[in-house]
């Protein structure tokens, strides 16, 4: 027995909690060297002595008493504070023989609630610091990822802040690389590094710095600074009034925007035609995104190094168009620019030549150029030299150029030449599945340009774009967001109804519905509806597959829809 008891009093010595033991009497029968340490009493036997004058503020004698549990009570002590529980000890008859008490120091953990509230109100006091300058602000951790970014960062790059905060900081970058990844490498300030930021390429220097926490890095923190409109500013010097203008290819795949099955056939077709020096034609209505495939094609592939020229065959009469594509020596006509000047098309040897509108090419432009596409030979105005050149064409047109052959408009020869890759990109009213991610894009765009940090566009309006046609396409889509973002307060959000400016509905908008007076909205709706898929079904011949596409609608919606209206 004896031996059992002094492997109890061990056990409870080996504990990190305090534990004190009285009799009925109140009188400490126990104590263990964890709560001689917590209380801060000095090492003796206290057994037999009252505890209320050995253990301060104590309530073990009024356990004893009250014959109640105290459970998880906190108690000062003097220099210490523990969370303790009282608990009394009945034997088999249920009596009192006394109480025990079992405690644990919690000085540390208050000190560290404290500490853990004064940096609560730290960060907040730096976000409110940094939220109030006007330079755009990334803070990163110790690996790469984004923890914080200010409304001015949104400003700059058009990302808000759900579309970083997490992620590698090299999520926003278009051209070039990382501050934040270079600085968690190398552990040292970047000063003056420039890249590209965003879904507009804007051009940026960023000064970065390591940030230190008890000698070690804990992340990097860098100051975005605006250069692109200082540049874009000086590029518009040059050739300010030309419609004709030698570019270099400015976007990517990556910067186009479409998930529908439509949009997904024209960008495989181009990224398959992008590795031959096939000649494409694209085809699509205006404000679809033409150029932008253009310039895709080149940059992915192998002439991507060289020149990609631009030319917009509807913009100057023919005259002027053919000295602009093939070049002139001097004195070959009046006013022509001393020493010659080298044609558009010899610009782009070894490089991509963009005809735009090509459908308003000139017939006798055509002619010239028709025997270009065979030869692949230039001569300059008033020259007999012969240039052998290596260009890679790409057109595009809105125009139906199989009817303007008919009409004796376009040479037939020409067409076959540049329709060796037909590409079609869809009008946007026939994808309407692309919808949200284009205006998420766009108003990333306009952020950019307008320097707000719009973050949201509300469902009430993203349903009255849905019914829109968009003749314009995309274009117009940008139009649209525009102006609901100029009619916004500085600090709102979201795009609701309200930021729509009133327009007046075209004509052959019109769905050719009368609605009967007295008619409910609900009825009314359901007869729009109605009349939407019975047109549209009819439209596409009867697919279904087709329709539900051109909806922005799943499958089963409109076979369930077809049902309930009884449509055949």
């Amino acid at each position: 027995m004896k031996s059992r008891c002094e492997y109890y009093r061990r056990v409870l010595d080996s504990m990190l909690e305090g534990v004190i033991m009285i009799d009925k009497g109140a009188q400490i029968l126990f104590i263990n060297q964890a709560a001689c340490s917590i209380l801060h009493l000095p090492r003796k036997d206290y057994v037999g002595e009252k505890v209320i004058a050995t253990i301060p503020n104590t309530r073990l004698h009024i356990v004893v008493k009250s014959g109640k549990a105290e459970l998880d009570r906190v108690q000062d002590t003097g220099n210490t504070k523990i969370v303790t529980s009282r608990i009394p000890l009945f034997d088999k008859d249920k009596k009192m023989v006394g109480a025990v008490a079992v405690f644990r120091d919690i000085t540390k953990v208050q000190h560290m609630a404290e500490e853990v509230t004064d940096l609560k109100n730290i960060r907040f006091m730096l976000e409110t610091i940094i939220e109030s300058t006007d330079d755009a602000i990334s803070v990163a951790d110790s690996s790469g990822r984004v923890v914080m970014v200010n409304k001015a960062y949104t400003k700059i790059t058009g990302f808000n802040p759900e579309d970083v905060i997490g992620k590698f900081a090299n999520v926003d970058i278009a051209e070039g690389k990382s501050v934040h990844m270079i600085v968690a490498k190398k552990k040292e300030p970047i000063f003056g590094h420039r890249i590209k930021v965003g879904p507009m390429k804007r051009e940026v220097i960023i000064d970065a710095t390591p940030l230190i926490v008890d000698k070690r890095f804990a992340g990097s923190v860098a100051v975005i600074h605006d250069v692109s409109k200082i540049i874009s500013l000086s590029k518009k010097l040059e050739e300010a009034n030309r419609t004709i203008r030698r570019l270099s290819a400015r976007y990517t795949f990556d910067d186009i925007v479409g998930t529908s099955h439509a949009m997904q056939v024209a960008i495989l077709q181009a990224k398959k035609v992008a590795k031959t020096p096939a000649t494409v034609l694209l085809r699509g209505e205006s404000g679809t995104g033409k150029e932008l495939f253009a310039h895709a094609i080149h940059n992915a592939s192998d002439r991507a190094s060289h020149s990609f020229v631009s030319v917009n065959c509807a913009s100057l009469p023919e005259g002027i168009l053919e000295s602009e594509l093939f070049g002139y020596e001097e004195g070959a006509f009046t006013g022509a620019k001393r020493g010659g000047k080298r044609g558009l098309v010899e610009e782009s040897h070894q490089g991509t030549l963009f005809l735009d509108e090509v459908g308003k090419m000139e017939v006798g432009v055509q002619s010239r150029f028709l025997r270009f596409l065979q030869e692949m030979e230039i001569t300059r105005l008033g020259s007999t030299k012969v240039k052998h050149l290596d260009v890679r064409i790409i057109a595009a047109t809105n125009l139906d150029l199989e009817e303007m052959i008919r009409d004796g408009k376009f040479i037939p020869d020409l067409y076959y030449r540049l329709n060796v890759v037909p590409i079609v990109i869809t009008p946007l009213r026939e994808r309407m599945k692309d919808l949200v991610p284009l205006v998420k894009h766009v108003i990333r765009k306009l952020n950019q340009e307008y320097g707000r940090a719009i973050e949201n566009i509300s469902d009430e309006v993203l349903e009255i774009m849905k019914n829109l046609p968009w003749y314009g396409n995309v274009r117009e889509l940008e139009n649209f967001v525009a102006r609901a973002i100029i009619n916004m307060e500085i600090g709102e959000k979201t795009i609701k109804i309200s930021h729509l400016p009133a327009f007046e509905v075209p004509r052959k908008r019109s769905t050719g519905i009368r609605v009967p007076s007295g008619a409910t909205l609900k009825s009314a709706l359901s007869d729009f509806e109605r009349h939407l898929i019975k047109t549209t079904l009819k439209s596409y011949g009867g697919n279904r597959t087709k329709t539900a596409e051109a909806l922005g609608i799943n499958l089963r919606t409109l076979f369930y829809k077809i049902k309930r209206y009884k449509i055949h």
